[in-house]
């Protein structure tokens, strides 16, 4: 067993560990499967402040339905879950199940786009001030924000820079706003769900904000996650009008995370993104 860990974990949930087993991990830390004498528990540790995780976790518990483990301990260098079990298979049930779990999520309103606090998207900060209007605030604080941040490290080509921005400022006539800000877990892809063939067990790894539910669905239909059974159980769960979705918008939402992954990446992304802009005549 990690000496520094078992200290970590008995110190912080004053109780003995058993026994500990590594998992696989998301971007911002190393996860353990933790026996303590009268439970199991998720560890993660990893070099950002696990703090932020778990603060989104908590806002999910209390503000949604949404299945997310329950957070036993959080402090920067530490992070205790409850263990849920489940694998990352998706099924057409399991596409309906998730498709119900968000359409609910999504009808949790906001008092405006953004969040009480900035959270993380992987590794990356992801600024949430308070917006009245979602166009502007996808734009600014999503991307226009990691343009910036890509474009100062040096791994985003001046060019592909100068293609966004030109498609920023037609973002007004591109995009809709939504009927209200809706809670979103931000980061809704396979790794990040557990199932057991019928139904999610647990949502894990949030990037939560409040935003329009078309990034959420984007970025689903972007890694390839959930297909039409998913879809069509979404539209009849929430009644949305997804006229255009398909069409155009949800390649104005793959900018964001396609940026994101440039900047931690590059490579293969840079090509996509190059094509994605493309597609939008940029």
């Amino acid at each position: 067993m990690d000496p520094e860990l078992t200290a970590s974990v008995e110190s912080a949930l004053g109780q003995p560990v058993e026994g500990v087993e590594a998992l696989d991990g998301g971007m911002i830390g190393d996860v353990f499967r933790v026996e303590l004498s009268d439970e199991t528990i998720v560890a993660k540790t990893g070099e950002h402040d696990l703090t932020t995780e778990g603060r989104m976790l908590a806002h999910l518990r209390s503000e949604s339905d949404l299945p997310v483990p329950a957070v036993s301990h959080s402090d920067p260098d530490l992070l205790c879950l409850e263990f849920v079990a489940g694998e990352s298979t998706t099924t057409p049930a399991v596409e309906r199940d998730a498709a119900r779990h968000l359409a609910d999520l999504h009808a949790v309103e906001g008092r405006a786009f953004g969040f009480p606090f900035d959270t993380l998207t992987g590794p990356l900060e992801q600024p949430n001030p308070w917006t009245e209007r979602w166009v502007p605030f996808y734009r600014d604080q999503r991307v226009r924000s990691i343009r910036d941040r890509a474009s100062d490290a040096g791994t985003l080509p001046a060019s592909l820079a100068s293609r966004v921005e030109q498609a920023c400022e037609d973002f007004e006539s591109l995009l809709v706003e939504p009927d209200h800000p809706a809670l979103l877990h931000g980061d809704v892809w396979r790794t990040n769900l557990l199932t057991d063939g019928e139904r999610v067990t647990a949502f894990l790894d949030p990037a939560c904000y409040y935003g329009h539910p078309e990034a959420e669905l984007a970025y689903a239909d972007w890694t390839e996650t959930f297909g039409d059974p998913f879809f069509e159980a979404y539209r009849r769960e929430r009644g949305v009008d997804l006229d255009g979705f398909f069409e155009r918008r949800r390649y104005v939402y793959r900018l964001y995370p396609l940026l994101v992954h440039v900047h931690l990446f590059g490579g293969e992304y840079r090509d996509e993104l190059d094509e994605t802009l493309a597609l939008l005549g940029y």
